[in-house]
C-alpha cells in the first residue's frame, strides 16, 4: 500500500511537470473560464457540447452491419436537436456534424473554448468473444478498478494512433498503468457533477424497453481528461451483440435511445437548477 501511494505522488508530480513543460499540450482553459466557474458555483447550464465518438478514418468498433462512428453521429445530432428545440436558451455545440476525423485532444479543446457546462461523448461498445453481453454503460473520468473498464478505455483511446503528431499532442501513454493513473487524476474538480450527470443518463437508458443498464463506471478516457467541466462518455450498447446492434440501427431504437439520453440530460438540468436556487437562497439568508 505504501508503494502505491508513493507511485501516486510520483504521478501527481509528473502531472505538474507536464503542465509546465508541455503547456500547449494541456488545454489552457483546464481550470479557468466562465464555464468552469459556473460549474463550480452550481449555476444554470448555458452551453452543452455533444461529442459523436470516432469519425472519418476512425471507424470505432464495427458490428455485423454498421460502424460505431455512424450510430454515434446519428444519436448525437438527434440529441442535440432535441435539446435545442426544448431549451432554446441552451447553446448546443457538436465536435463533429459529419463523418470526419477529430483528434481526441481537439474534442476537449472545442468544449473548453466554448466554456461549456457539460460534455457528453456518445459511443457504442464491443466485447470480443462475448456476443451475449448487452446493455449501456456511462463512464466518468477516474481510475477504473475492473479489467473491463480499462479495456473499454483502451479501445476508445486507440483513436490516438490515427492522429498526426501524437508525441507532440500527448505527454503520456494512456494505455500504460502509469498513464492510466495519470488520466484518473484529471477531472477531479468536476467528478461529483460528472457522476451526477452519468447517473441520470444511465438510469434513463436502463428504462428503455428490453434494455439493461450496466451502471456508471470510471475509466481513463483521453477525451474526458482535458475537459474543464462535468464530462461523461456514454456507451449506448454493444455492437458485438447482434440484437443490440439491430436495436441501435433501427429508427425506433434510435428514437428511444435519444429520448432516454434527453430525459437523463433534463433530469440533470433540473437538479442543477435546484442546486442553483438552493445556493442563491443560502447566500440571500447570510
Amino acid at each position: 500500500m505504501k508503494e502505491f501511494f508513493v507511485f501516486l505522488l510520483v504521478c501527481s508530480t509528473a502531472i505538474v511537470g507536464a503542465a509546465s513543460t508541455y503547456g500547449p499540450l494541456l488545454n489552457d482553459t483546464l481550470t479557468v473560464g466562465e464555464g468552469a466557474q459556473r460549474n463550480g458555483q452550481n449555476q444554470a447550464i448555458q452551453t452543452v457540447v455533444i461529442d459523436p465518438g470516432h469519425g472519418g478514418r476512425d471507424e470505432g468498433c464495427s458490428g455485423a452491419h454498421t460502424d460505431e462512428k455512424e450510430i454515434a453521429l446519428e444519436l448525437s445530432l438527434a440529441l442535440g436537436k432535441l435539446i435545442e428545440s426544448r431549451h432554446p436558451d441552451i447553446k448546443v455545440i457538436f465536435t463533429r456534424e459529419t463523418d470526419k476525423f477529430v483528434a481526441l485532444y481537439e474534442r476537449a479543446r472545442i468544449a473548453n473554448k466554448a466554456q461549456a457546462d457539460l460534455f457528453i461523448s456518445i459511443h457504442c461498445n464491443y466485447l470480443v468473444g462475448h456476443a451475449g453481453v448487452n446493455g449501456s454503460e456511462t463512464y466518468v473520468m477516474g481510475l477504473g478498478n475492473a479489467d473491463h473498464n480499462l479495456s473499454v478505455a483502451k479501445r476508445e483511446n486507440d483513436a490516438m494512433q490515427l492522429e498526426e503528431n501524437v508525441d507532440q499532442n500527448y505527454s503520456f501513454d494512456p494505455n500504460t498503468p502509469a498513464g492510466h493513473i495519470t488520466l484518473s487524476m484529471f477531472q477531479h474538480a468536476f467528478q461529483e457533477q460528472s457522476i451526477e450527470a452519468a447517473e441520470h443518463l444511465e438510469r434513463r437508458l436502463g428504462e428503455r424497453e428490453g434494455r439493461r443498464t450496466r451502471g456508471v463506471r470510471m475509466a481513463g478516457f483521453v477525451v474526458l481528461k482535458e475537459t474543464a467541466m462535468p464530462s461523461v462518455l456514454v456507451e449506448t450498447g454493444y455492437l458485438s451483440n447482434e440484437s443490440e446492434e439491430n436495436y441501435l440501427t433501427r429508427a425506433n431504437g434510435q428514437l428511444t435511445t435519444v429520448n432516454a439520453l434527453y430525459d437523463g440530460f433534463a433530469d440533470y438540468l433540473q437538479a442543477r437548477n435546484r442546486e442553483e436556487r438552493a445556493d442563491r437562497s443560502v447566500l440571500t439568508s447570510q
